[in-house]
């Protein structure tokens, strides 16, 4: 027998709140609900059967208890007023941004239903990118956002950051209360719930999704290289993402087993003699750890010099820096 589609309904006598926000909904690729939108509740009762809905959201000013007869499997009270009226259902701030409502409704179905969905299935076969220098203040990062937002125009990508501390807090929104500790805490759990919960940490810039970055630097030295592969493959499993770019550095333990798995490696490095001591350890080490492969992949980039850099991401993909790394982008799609 087909498996149902689940229903969200969504009821609000506000109109434009219920238009804009249905079309929030509908704009997620990874939805895993069929949206149904109401003003009015008789129209409501009239329209769904009994039983047949998955999800109801109801503003906290339009709520009937003649709602009770539709038996959802969960529902949600979109809170208006501050106060827990309807207390026996979990309130959602109706007027915080549309992402932290989605995201919110998002823990709640997976809490209460938390199935394997089969609209998300996979679409593409991942890429894994991996951008590593032993020369610090090398603008590895500079590179790596600039790589990722680029090739998130044409191209599904998720951007990662293993830097003990990140420097740039743009990646940090304050809002935001969950970043990579939580996705591996998800690893942890029901498997059919990953997909979804991941989901509920994702940030994004432009086109380009992004998990923000630990933090506390000291957590990333305690996850196992056994937790870091689990956690690719189920990113890999999901074939939601072209590419990942995996922004590294010394900080996470099994460094070149992780660089192994890359398709391509981009190692930033200096013309002075320091810098080149540094590359040179670095591909001894390689050589006695029989990571030989790490530097087969590998494409070593001396960066000429920029009159401009990017001061903030929103600039990360304009100028001759970025024209630069667009160039690179071209040779890795040949």
């Amino acid at each position: 027998m087909e498996q149902k589609e689940p229903i969200i309904v969504l009821y609000d006598r506000e109109e434009e709140y219920a238009r804009l926000f249905s079309e929030y909904l509908k704009r997620q690729k990874e939805l895993p609900w069929e949206i149904h939108t109401y003003t009015g509740i008789e129209e409501l009762l009239d329209s769904e059967k009994t039983g047949e809905v998955t999800m109801l959201v109801v503003a906290e000013s339009s709520y009937a208890d003649r709602l009770e007869t539709l038996q959802p499997v969960c529902q949600a009270i979109l809170n208006e007023s501050g106060t827990l009226r309807w207390h026996q259902f979990p309130n959602i701030n109706k007027y915080q941004e549309a992402e932290g409502v989605w995201k919110e409704l998002l823990e709640l179905y997976v809490e209460a239903v938390g199935v394997r969905l089969p609209l998300l299935c996979a679409e593409y076969k991942t890429k894994f990118i991996g951008i590593y220098s032993p020369v610090h203040r090398c603008l590895q990062s500079s590179f790596a956002l600039t790589f990722a937002q680029l090739i998130a125009e044409k191209h599904p990508a998720l951007y990662l950051n293993f830097e003990h501390y990140i420097g740039i807090m743009e990646l940090l929104p304050e809002r935001q209360n969950r970043d990579l500790a939580d996705l591996l805490y998800f690893l942890a759990g029901d498997p059919d719930k990953f997909s979804l919960r991941m989901q509920t940490v994702i940030q994004k810039k432009g086109n380009l999704d992004y998990i923000p970055p630990m933090r506390n630097g000291q957590n990333l030295l305690e996850i196992t290289l056994d937790e870091w592969r689990s956690l690719f493959q189920r990113i890999e499993e999901l074939g939601k993402y072209e590419y990942v770019i995996l922004d590294l550095s010394e900080s996470i333990q099994g460094l070149f087993e992780v660089l192994q798995i890359c398709t391509v490696i981009y190692t930033l490095t200096k013309e002075d003699p320091i810098s080149q001591c540094k590359l040179n350890q670095y591909e001894q080490l390689l050589a006695l750890c029989e990571k030989e492969t790490v530097k087969d992949k590998t494409r070593k980039l001396s960066l000429p010099y920029f009159h401009r850099l990017p001061s903030d991401l929103e600039q990360y993909t304009r100028g001759e820096f970025a024209e630069y790394v667009r160039k690179e982008i071209e040779l890795l799609e040949k």
